[in-house]
């Protein structure tokens, strides 16, 4: 029998999950990349001595990286050196409130009652739900393709979905054991980033919190691109082609098969695809209309999580004010989360991140000078321009140097700003989101735009706008689900 060829568009973590995994058990395997380098949003950008990551900066759920490299016999450690840092982060909540969040769960208890004298009996009984949460999530739900819901039709899993806490709020959830806001803050922060207020997030998210406090934050040193080298080296070692420079303007279907892929470099052809490009460029620009999954009206009504301003900054000094992770909520959070969620427009009193890798890794910046980049979520879809972004950075320069008497304005000798419009450009990312679809209830397993395209019969999609989310972890997660799906239909096929 002839090897079945796969084509797989991008070449982020999910469309090279895929490829490493469909390459190992014998397929033919093309990877068609856009951009000059691999990895999706996981890109580099090397100037003057500075190494940016220009993407993902937080290593967390340190076992699905193990996991992932396991089914190829290897681990993390063959390729990169994992450090976990201590403390994860420091939150700084005003000029003079300032938390570390350490590594160690003891040392945790007594921060929280330190500040909420009790509070660490609430923590440990939050921590044990969340923990459950984690296992039964990262166990039973997320490696389910969700194609419909039947899936989820299981007595077991029905009864533990009712401990999930699919139906309560993360924030009242976060209430009901802790009552001071800089606790609060901080058991809310992570899911910021999923794509709606603490309100409009189920409990069941507070898995975050036990990969966050109990699991770690990590740091891969050389930066969270290693991930990629390491992923590309398991793909060519299993002979994937990955075409870099090479971007995909249309798939044809012909008799409800994909027949050919145009790109800018020429036509390729392939027995299956899967499109770990943005599910929305690939759904409504690259195939013509009888073929789409969904309508523009249906991707409009999606919610979206967050895009991100941010700005690549290298220093001529070292500081000493500042950690690796540094969160800025010397403002209200509340109203931050609805200018992005609620009320989308630029934010009036943001909120925002600081990474400066350089505290962890000297490799990531001259000697004597550091690498930082600032980030600022903001809403998908605003209209972006370079003076709102001097304006921005403008503010966030003054509040950092406010808050941590640090003096850096002068001492910058770099500066790169990304926002909406270079999400659009680099990644044909929907009203120039960064980090996918949000992960509400009503967007929840089923709930997502189907991995399955439904008037194709050779073609799957992968990544952060489909099953299960969000984020580097879950990416690489997609891209195993689709490979396994892939190979399940080529099967059923023959």
């Amino acid at each position: 029998m002839d090897t079945k060829h796969v084509v797989v568009i991008g070449a982020g973590f999910a469309g090279l999950a895929s490829a490493c995994i469909l390459a190992k058990e014998g397929y033919k395997v093309t990877v068609l990349e856009k951009n000059d380098q691999p990895g999706g949003r996981a890109r580099v950008w090397e100037k003057d001595g500075f190494k940016f990551d220009m993407g993902p900066s937080w290593y967390w759920m340190p076992d699905v990286f193990e996991n992932f490299f396991a089914l190829f016999g290897k681990k993390p450690a063959d390729f990169y050196n994992l450090k976990r840092l201590d403390p994860g982060y420091r939150i700084y909540y005003s000029k003079d409130e300032v938390l570390d969040v350490p590594a160690d769960m003891q040392q945790l208890e007594q921060l929280f009652d330190s500040i909420d004298p009790g509070s660490s009996k609430g923590l440990q009984t939050f921590m044990e739900q969340a923990a459950y949460k984690y296992k039964v999530g990262m166990g039973e739900y997320v490696f389910r393709p969700s194609h419909s819901i039947t899936e989820f039709i299981d007595l077991n899993l029905i009864r533990k979905s009712m401990s999930m806490q699919l139906l309560t709020s993360m924030s009242s959830h976060v209430r009901q054991y802790f009552k001071d806001s800089k606790l609060v803050k901080m058991l809310e922060f992570p899911v910021l980033f999923l794509g709606a207020t603490p309100k409009d997030t189920p409990a069941m998210y507070s898995m975050m919190n036990y990969a966050d406090l109990a699991l770690g934050t990590w740091y891969p040193m050389g930066g969270m691109n290693e991930i990629v080298r390491a992923m590309v080296s398991v793909a060519e070692s299993y002979g994937v082609d990955i075409r870099l420079n090479t971007e995909v303007t249309k798939i044809e279907v012909a008799d409800k098969q994909v027949s050919s892929i145009q790109t800018n470099n020429g036509i390729f052809t392939a027995d299956f695809v899967i499109t770990g490009a943005d599910y929305e460029h690939a759904d409504q620009h690259l195939l013509d209309k009888p073929h789409r999954n969904y309508s523009e009206k249906y991707w409009d009504k999606r919610t979206m999580s967050p895009s991100s301003l941010l700005f690549y900054i290298g220093t001529n000094k070292k500081l000493n004010g500042i950690e690796h992770h540094n969160l800025f909520f010397d403002e209200d959070f509340e109203q931050h989360a609805r200018e992005i969620y609620k009320d989308p427009q630029w934010p009036t009193k943001p909120l925002f991140y600081v990474c400066c890798t350089s505290k962890t890794d000297p490799a990531a910046a001259p000697e004597g000078c550091e690498n930082i980049f600032f980030l600022m979520p903001i809403a998908p879809g605003l209209e972006d321009n370079e003076a709102t972004r001097e304006k921005y950075f403008n503010l966030m320069i003054d509040r950092f140097e406010q808050v941590t008497g640090e003096s850096i304005r002068e001492s910058i000798i770099l500066k790169r700003s990304y926002a909406l419009d270079d999400f659009k450009a680099d990644y044909h990312s929907y009203k120039g989101n960064a980090y996918g679809l949000a992960n509400t209830l009503a967007q929840t397993a089923f709930f997502k735009p189907s991995m399955r395209a439904k008037h194709v019969k050779n073609m799957l999609y992968t990544g952060q706008l489909t099953v299960p989310g969000p984020g580097v972890p879950p990416a690489l997660i997609s891209g195993q689900i689709a490979a396994k799906e892939a190979m399940k239909m080529m099967t059923e096929k023959s």
